[in-house]
């Protein structure tokens, strides 16, 4: 019998396996819902409810006027993007009230996709400034939505007022291989960002004579 047959788990392989968990995060009504049902494997997990006329002051839906339910948890999904490599998605809720959630959610996570539309570019400011704030990577992602205008990354950049070197790609957050190329770019970004991190806390620091 080899080493492997008999086992269910597939093996040495399949214990090899990465997991990671990455946030999807962005204003109300921008697709974060949308982008973790488009890329995952397998049927996404949601907790939307109705919008309700008791939401009303606090959900604007100015420029997302059909949209009908709003996440109050989580949306959960996965994506195996190579072999040995799964993303966990973990969809945040985009309304103030519920960001009690927030930090709960990001424990452990690799980085975050950030969602904008420049439509209401704004809405997406307390997301960036909540990542910036805990030093976790993020991407700001531009889902690009018919009928608004097209805004360069560089434009997005200096709107936000991003710190330097974090990317902005522009992406269709309907499409897999779209959202796909999003959650690659975060996870070499991420990467990058811990591997400095690491390299600078190993580093001998120098006497100050």
């Amino acid at each position: 019998m080899g080493m492997d047959e008999g086992r269910p788990d597939g093996g040495d392989a399949e214990l090899a396996a990465l997991a990671l968990k990455i946030l999807v995060a962005g204003g109300f009504g921008v697709g974060k819902t949308t982008l973790v049902g488009a890329v995952s494997e397998i049927r996404p997990l949601r907790t939307e409810e109705l919008l309700s006329e008791a939401g009303e002051p606090v959900d604007d839906t100015g420029g997302v006027e059909q949209k009908t339910t709003t996440t109050v948890a989580m949306d959960f999904g996965r994506i195996t993007i190579r072999t040995g490599l799964s993303l966990y998605l973990f969809g945040t809720p985009g309304q103030d009230r519920f960001w009690f959630l927030w930090d709960e959610l990001s424990q452990g996570a690799l980085g975050a996709v950030v969602l904008a539309d420049t439509r209401r570019l704004e809405d997406c400011f307390p997301a960036v400034d909540y990542f910036e704030h805990r030093r976790i990577p993020f991407v700001v992602a531009v889902n690009c939505f018919a009928g608004a205008r097209t805004h360069g990354a560089h434009d997005v950049s200096l709107a936000l007022d991003l710190e330097d070197g974090t990317p902005v790609v522009l992406c269709d957050a309907r499409d897999k291989d779209s959202g796909k190329e999003v959650l690659i770019r975060l996870v070499e970004y991420a990467g990058r960002v811990h591997t400095a991190r690491l390299l600078d806390s190993v580093a001998p620091q120098t006497d100050p004579a």
